[in-house]
């Protein structure tokens, strides 16, 4: 899901959208519509058949939901997520009217006999009115286009119940759904999966939708007005079609054709890179409506324009958020991280804006120092759906993993995740995708998760630098934190090194608060840069050239080429602090720091392999380099 701000300047008649997600606090949910219970704990729903009569020149809902459940624990009730504002005419069970009781947005069926385990069977619900106009969202909302008038539902996260009688929850999904929706015969009706028929009677027409994919009741969608309808068709990576049906209005259908278009090699590249489309049996659809952004209903995107930022996020949704969905709204970033990682995707292989859609991300998750990917608190729209955290940085986050791990690692655990037999067609949370990673990269990322999911805040860097007259380069990092519940972010860090012809690239692992890196260049460096690339959260460092031209005459070494002990030696104004020893990478083999400060030490070397070295001399003050070469 996306949320687009629209910016109205009354003046000029005029409206421009940019992207943004449902975040603002003009859009929270009531704390009385948190869902209070697991309303399905007894029974598991294998089907929905869902037949409403809608007529969007009317805020209203007439219908009868047919709910086919197989029982998982023995009871005589089973229970529904259901607005009290809406009215329970009768309950059909076995052609009979059952007793039920309806409070609290909870709909109790109690039946005169005992389910057992496994035992299968269904019930039917006739209900009416006018759904709750809720405080998130708009479950269910009536608006114009052009004058006329539209319906449509969007129920994430927790507005399904607020227009249909439904399991509400993240543990649950119907096998499939039929959808007949009978209204004014002037309108289309845009839904899940494959349109069947539909038929007029009279000035009624009644529209059937088939869905034979298993699908969370949050993404169950319909759209009512006077839609025009074409398709466009992608090929995917396995030679199969599919088509992409689109619901535009008919006063925008010019421009509609002219942008839909651009989905098409989203679609194809989404299958290249992942698998193919999910639903490819089936269709894939956008339908236009009023709401300022989008909503990944099951192979029907409702979507506010045809931009293709918009198109590429809610497309994306089909593979994660759809396909597999979160487990919980805790864990939404399974859905929305993904989701805003795959815009960028779509910059990087079709547009110039690659760098630029990185460098804006990491600027708006380093506005604020704290705050994590992973929700602790649901009971408010606009923290599950914060644009900082559960899209942009989890977006970065799963670029960070992409560039620490490799491009190979990286998107074949996606692909062994979207086909995880336990997770398709179900629901996933953050320590299944943990796994995937953890299993084709073949380490443990528990830290890295523990850091960027759970905790808040990102590292921030320091760096001082000399180069001396053998062009050896000093480099020290320094590392804090800007927030407290991390200690310390390990990570590979790159960093660019330059004059007028040369620029070399340098990937340094940062594994201590305060760690030094020697290695020789072959030209004199004139400007460094951090993170050329934009792969890292961090603010921009602070990086300052310390002249040390004459430092190195202070310190004296011998012997030189050396056997086994090295005699370190300073003048009586400089004392000694630490000595380390870098081999011709620039990676640390020894470290010397057990001794006062004094003007003179001796360490044994004789552990090293032939070859040529760095020693690093830190002082109270400064930092010596010498080369040496073990004999």
């Amino acid at each position: 899901m996306k949320r687009l701000l629209i910016v109205i300047l009354t003046t000029l008649l005029y409206f421009s959208a940019f992207s943004e997600s449902k975040q603002k606090p003009d859009y929270r949910f009531r704390r009385s519509f948190m869902p209070q219970i697991n309303v399905g704990e007894c029974y598991d729903i294998t089907y929905h058949r869902l037949e409403w009569e809608i007529d969007p020149n009317q805020y209203y809902i007439k219908g009868c939901v047919t709910t086919y459940f197989k029982i998982v624990k023995p009871t005589d009730s089973i229970r529904f997520d259901l607005a009290d504002e809406l009215v329970v005419d009768s309950i059909l069970y076995n052609n009979s009217k059952i007793n039920f009781s309806h409070s609290n947005n909870i709909l109790t069926l109690n039946f005169s006999n005992q389910f057992s385990v496994n035992q299968k069977d269904s019930v039917s619900i006739f209900y009416q009115g006018e759904p709750t106009e809720s405080d998130g969202f708009g479950a269910f909302t009536q608006a114009y286009h052009n004058l006329v008038p539209i319906i449509w539902t969007l129920s994430e996260p927790y507005g399904a119940r607020d227009w249909w009688p439904c399991k509400q929850s993240l543990t649950d999904k119907a096998d499939s759904i039929d959808v007949f929706v009978t209204t004014p015969k002037e309108n289309k009706v845009a839904s899940n999966g494959i349109l069947i028929s539909e038929k007029i009677f009279g000035e009624k027409k009644i529209t059937h939708w088939k869905h034979r994919h298993p699908i969370a009741a949050y993404l169950v969608a319909i759209a009512v007005t006077n839609y025009s309808c074409y398709s466009d068709y992608a090929i995917l990576n396995d030679n199969d079609s599919v088509e992409i049906l689109n619901f535009v209005y008919p006063e925008n259908l010019e421009t509609a054709m002219e942008q839909t278009p651009d989905i098409i090699p989203v679609i194809e590249l989404y299958s290249k890179l992942f698998i193919p489309y999910p639903f490819k049996d089936e269709k894939y659809g956008q339908a236009q409506f009023g709401w300022g952004g989008g909503m990944e209903h099951q192979t029907i995107s409702f979507i506010y324009n045809f931009s293709l930022n918009l198109m590429a996020h809610e497309l994306a949704h089909q593979w994660f958020g759809d396909y597999i969905t979160c487990g919980s709204w805790q864990e939404i970033w399974v859905n929305e991280g993904f989701a805003r990682y795959c815009e960028g995707l779509v910059c990087e292989n079709f547009t110039d804006n690659w760098l630029s859609w990185k460098t804006n991300k990491i600027t708006n998750i380093t506005s604020q120092s704290n705050g994590s990917v992973f929700v602790y608190d649901t009971t408010e729209i606009y923290q599950i759906f914060d644009t900082r955290l559960t899209y942009d940085k989890a977006a970065m986050v799963l670029h960070m993993l992409r560039w620490q791990l490799g491009d190979t690692v990286f998107f074949q655990a996606i692909k062994n995740y979207l086909t995880d037999s336990t997770l398709i067609n179900n629901f996933a949370k953050t320590d299944d995708i943990k796994r995937h990673f953890e299993t084709v990269a073949d380490t443990n990322l528990s830290q890295f998760f523990n850091n960027w999911i759970y905790k808040q805040g990102y590292p921030i860097y320091n760096i001082s630098w000399s180069q001396n007259e053998e062009n050896i380069v000093s480099l020290n990092i320094k590392q804090t934190q800007s927030d407290p519940s991390v200690s310390f972010f390990e990570l590979d860090l790159p960093i660019s090194f330059s004059d007028s012809n040369n620029d070399t690239l340098l990937v340094l692992h940062n594994s201590k608060a305060s760690q030094d890196y020697v290695f020789q260049l072959p030209f004199n460096v004139k400007k460094i840069i951090f993170d050329p690339d934009k792969n890292i959260i961090t603010k921009t460092p602070d990086i300052i050239n310390i002249n040390s031209s004459n430092l190195n005459k202070d310190i004296f070494i011998s012997p030189n080429p050396v056997i086994d002990f090295l005699t370190i030696k300073s003048n009586a104004t400089i004392l000694l602090k630490q000595v380390s020893i870098y081999n011709i990478n620039g990676r640390e083999v020894k470290t010397f720091s057990n001794f006062s400060y004094s003007d003179s030490l001796q360490i044994d070397l004789s552990g090293l392999i032939t070859g040529n070295y760095f020693v690093g001399i830190k002082t109270k003050k400064c930092f010596y380099v010498k080369r040496i070469f073990k004999k």
